[in-house]
């Protein structure tokens, strides 16, 4: 039996009902079930003692149906095969939700970050890369941050693959510096993508930004910028949680002095004006919108029964159970789907990737810009998709994703299924931007 807390099974399921409900052959879900590669490696690190110490990275590359794969790299020390094979298909149908020409990938390495010393995590990150570079680049595979890494470690990882290869080559990665062709707008493009989807959701539910609450589960980078953009458009945030502890305020926290708060002391906890809370109370406050941003699992079946929120927006990859959507399904909450919801940062990715190479580089303004009209427009996609099929957000999201990328399968010639043509599908970025609705 199939271990549904198991991201590459959920991901599976969800691909297999998808094709059920496009009507299309099994050839598909045969085709799309498993990565097209996965990469697992020993990456031998020289400790600061002195002792050699070989670590294990992974690298699952979906399917490049539609373009090269991409996706990020986490460094924790849960990361397994099946996580990056579920994650790399995500990013597949994450990709083709938002029209972009990618397929999707993902790697890990086993590591906790927090015990390597900076120059072992450097020798980390360039291991990887020189582990993997063979089946890597700006047309095979193009990588990005993920949990735990950050644009420095982009950075080195560029550094070794110029190396490598003998050659400049920005547009191997994304998520890097900006003076090594990052991308202006990058560093918040996840959170700020989240907040398009709510102040979507919200218009389409009648909820005036102005009066309503919210909570945020999950304090990195993309929780932080969520929640305060959320404030900045107007929203009560009454409660935010990390790791190590949480902070509450009926009335709403002081998001500019929470940030500072955080810049001080590395955690949420003992934020001025605010008294700690647990995971599990955070998500199931009476507010309008409870956001999810930290990992897997979140929103469990029990969870889900006691949810009071109108609107779950899923700011992290997978936060809800099977068993959890199911209940939030029948009790009507409103769920913005992971694959839609939290896509701005792989948005800004392909952005950057354009950018790099064009030589040609926009102002922070004019990303934000872009990535507001992208995300209203996928998010609209999907939606009516959720009201001329009568299904669920989610199932929206797949019908819209699994469509494109089976068109994309039947026009190369290694499927016969015949997508049926009156399905919606993502319209392609970098076709036609300017006939994308704003």
């Amino acid at each position: 039996m199939a271990d549904m807390t198991n991201p590459y099974h959920i991901v599976q399921d969800q691909l297999r009902r998808a094709v059920a409900n496009l009507k299309l052959d099994q050839e598909v879900y045969e085709l799309l079930k498993s990565p097209m590669r996965l990469v697992e490696v020993s990456i031998p690190v020289r400790m600061d003692s002195g002792a050699l110490r070989s670590f294990t990275g992974f690298r699952a590359q979906h399917t490049d149906a539609i373009g090269p794969t991409k996706g990020g790299i986490r460094f924790h020390p849960s990361v397994t095969a099946d996580e990056v094979r579920g994650l790399s298909m995500w990013m597949t149908f994450k990709t083709a939700v938002m029209g972009l020409p990618y397929g999707g990938a993902k790697g890990g390495i086993v590591c906790d970050p927090a015990e390597l010393s900076d120059a072992e995590l450097e020798a980390l990150s360039r291991g990887y890369i020189r582990r993997l570079e063979a089946v890597m680049g700006p047309e095979l595979d193009i990588p990005a941050p993920d949990v735990n890494t950050s644009p420095r470690i982009m950075g080195w990882m560029l550094d070794e693959y110029d190396r490598v290869r003998g050659q400049n080559s920005p547009g191997f990665i994304t998520g890097k510096p900006l003076v090594l062709g990052g991308s202006a707008g990058r560093e918040a493009a996840t959170g700020r993508g989240v907040v398009f989807s709510i102040l979507e959701a919200m218009h389409r539910l009648g909820i005036d930004p102005h009066q309503a609450s919210a909570a945020v589960q999950g304090f990195g980078n993309v929780g932080s910028h969520t929640a305060r953009l959320l404030h900045a458009a107007g929203v009560r945030v009454v409660a935010v949680r990390d790791v190590n502890g949480g902070a509450f305020n009926p009335e709403g926290l002081d998001i500019p002095a929470l940030l500072e708060h955080v810049a001080r002391t590395r955690g949420v906890k003992g934020a001025p004006g605010s008294e700690d809370i647990d995971s599990e109370s955070l998500l199931t406050l009476d507010v309008d919108v409870v956001v999810p941003a930290a990992l897997e699992n979140q929103v469990t079946e029990a969870i889900a029964r006691r949810v009071r929120a109108r609107i779950i927006a899923e700011a992290a990859n997978g936060p809800t159970t099977p068993e959890g959507d199911h209940i939030l399904d029948e009790r009507n909450v409103f769920v913005i789907p992971d694959i839609l919801c939290n896509a701005g940062g792989v948005t800004v990715s392909y952005f950057e990737w354009v950018q790099n190479s064009m030589g040609y580089y926009w102002s922070e303004n004019e990303v934000n810009r872009k990535l507001r009209r992208s995300m209203v427009n996928a998010f609209d996609t999907v939606y009516r998709m959720h009201e001329e099929h009568g299904v669920f957000m989610r199932e929206a999201a797949y019908l819209v994703a699994v469509h494109r990328v089976a068109l994309a399968a039947e026009a190369r010639g290694w499927i016969h299924s015949h997508p049926e043509a009156e399905v919606p599908s993502a319209p392609m970025q970098h076709m036609a931007p300017e006939t994308v609705k704003t």
